[in-house]
């Protein structure tokens, strides 16, 4: 018989902000939970840049409060019997393995600052930018890890010195958690969810691949050993969790497809973050996109085959209403953003892509830059925002399109999540451009839960096969537009969107 007090944690480590939750091992609701904000760094235009220090002070900041909640409650932190590991994805960090300490910060996911890298590797392979996709599933872009670490070899000394003396360790976020958090600081570990976002990991044997490796000149001795997303990972070295184990480790967008309980080939989630990720289960097989899609593992559950995922990903979205409040000051909070976006029936004709870092999918064009377009007398601040958040669901439109392409067959729904799916004037503006319902679950925090559902899985506490075990309630939003209507507002979006490509033309040519 299952202890009622049984709790699940997580860490979720994300682009924004470090958490960790708990959940009742019993009926999986969230019992608790502490946020700690990480501060992004931009000292030039397309620099984004975390303090890897900061990543796990925060973590273990957030552990502790958690405790003292749990406490707080009537109950105890020795509850806990495994803990799950989530984190932002791409975002590269290299330390030295002697010292454990960074060589330099975090070069975050959405860091635009490798174009000429990205030319010097196109040059190679006449510039076909799906070069590589066969062995690992992605194009050449600044969005992937091997990128980042040829420009931090190629531009700090301090890595060179490093490598050369084989004192160097790269690792995505999890990896530098583990590390720090792990054993005794030695162990160097990542999962498959992790290293399929690297280009240095062949899809097919899941293992790091020689030629990749030398094509991007990055020696395998810096890298991490690849293992599944739910195993024993080792146990906590320090702090109120000392001897807990970590069971599960993905990607935050892998784990949130785990968390919608999306199991079955052809379910499919969208996460609403600072930028929008799309994932569709693809099962067992590697299904290579031709309309800009990028191929992805999607877990892989111990010694079971591993599933993959077609994925589309918008790089900004939440990011642009924090614009609009930073550097617009169009409104104080982001919770006012539904209230004034509802105040006017529609954008009155205004159009905003915000390519502040070019488009990632389906166009994968790093020429385009923001755009708003189709302003007049008429036009206020409430126009500005509500073309905002139906700039998302364009976006998300187009990528859906895309995996329909793809796979052959028309999503029928989509279930979301992230911080943005709480607006539901944007849900309505995603059901009404896709014309398929848009469905929101009662759990908000899927992603933190799908790395505790893993965690579960891996000690044998259920094993996730049956969705209708998982208490989750929906709510539905269904399209209230006409086809026509739908139509004609598209037509004006893909207007737009062409004509915000090539302003910057130093930057990397796009993917056809």
């Amino acid at each position: 018989m299952q202890d009622d007090n049984l709790l699940i944690g997580a860490i979720d480590q994300g682009t924004s902000s470090s958490r960790f939750l708990v959940f009742s091992a019993k009926d999986f609701q969230l019992i608790t939970y502490h946020q700690v904000p990480i501060k992004l760094i931009s000292d030039q235009a397309g620099w984004v840049e975390i303090d890897p220090k900061a990543i796990i002070d925060s973590v273990v900041e957030c552990i502790e409060k958690v405790s003292e909640y749990l406490a707080e409650m009537g109950l105890s932190h020795r509850n806990i019997k495994t803990v799950g590991l989530t984190n932002q994805r791409e975002t590269s960090i290299l330390w030295d393995k002697v010292t454990g300490k960074p060589l330099y910060n975090a070069i975050v996911w959405l860091d635009t600052r490798t174009h000429s890298t990205v030319d010097e590797m196109l040059a190679k392979c006449n510039n076909n930018p799906n070069y590589l996709k066969m062995e690992c599933g992605l194009p050449f872009s600044t969005y992937f890890s091997a990128l980042k670490i040829k420009w931090l070899m190629d531009n700090v000394p301090e890595v060179k010195e490093a490598i050369k003396e084989n004192r160097c360790a790269f690792g995505t976020v999890d990896s530098w958690i583990l590390w720090n958090l792990v054993g005794d600081k030695s162990v160097h570990l990542t999962d498959v969810t992790n290293a399929s976002r690297t280009m240095l990991m062949n899809l097919k044997t899941l293992d790091w691949d020689d030629y990749l490796c030398d094509f991007f000149a990055i020696p395998k001795s810096i890298l991490p050993q690849i293992r599944s997303s739910a195993e024993n990972y080792g146990s906590i070295n320090s702090g109120c969790l000392k001897g807990t184990n970590i069971t599960a480790v993905l990607g935050d967008q892998q784990a949130d497809l785990v968390g919608q309980l999306c199991w079955e080939k052809g379910s499919a989630k969208n996460t609403y973050g600072t930028g929008c990720f799309l994932l569709y289960n693809t099962g067992n097989d590697i299904v290579y996109s031709t309309h800009g899609l990028i191929t992805t593992v999607a877990y892989k559950f111990g010694n079971e085959k591993p599933v993959y995922a077609l994925e589309g990903s918008v790089a900004i979205a939440g990011a642009a209403i924090n614009w609009l409040i930073d550097n617009l000051q169009f409104m104080e909070d982001i919770k006012d953003c539904e209230e004034i976006a509802e105040s006017v029936k529609d954008t009155g004709d205004v159009y905003f892509v915000p390519a502040f870092s070019g488009l990632f999918a389906p166009h994968w064009n790093a020429t385009a830059r923001g755009l708003i377009i189709g302003i007049t007398q008429y036009t206020t601040k409430a126009h500005i925002i509500r073309a905002t958040l139906e700039a998302v669901a364009f976006q998300n439109l187009e990528i859906v399109e895309s995996m329909n392409k793809d796979s052959g067959i028309n999503l029928k729904m989509l279930q979301v999540s992230g911080g943005m799916s709480k607006n539901k004037c944007l849900l309505q503006m995603q059901a009404d451009l896709l014309g398929i319902p848009v469905i929101r679950p009662s759990m908000t925090e899927t992603t933190s839960f799908g790395a505790a559902l893993t965690a579960g899985k891996t000690i044998g506490l259920w094993d996730l096969k049956d969705q209708k075990k998982i208490p989750i309630y929906n709510e539905t939003f269904y399209c209230t537009i006409t086809e026509e209507t739908r139509n004609n507002k598209y037509k004006k979006w893909n207007k737009a969107v062409k004509k915000c490509m090539g302003w910057d033309d130093s930057s990397e040519p796009s993917i056809s």
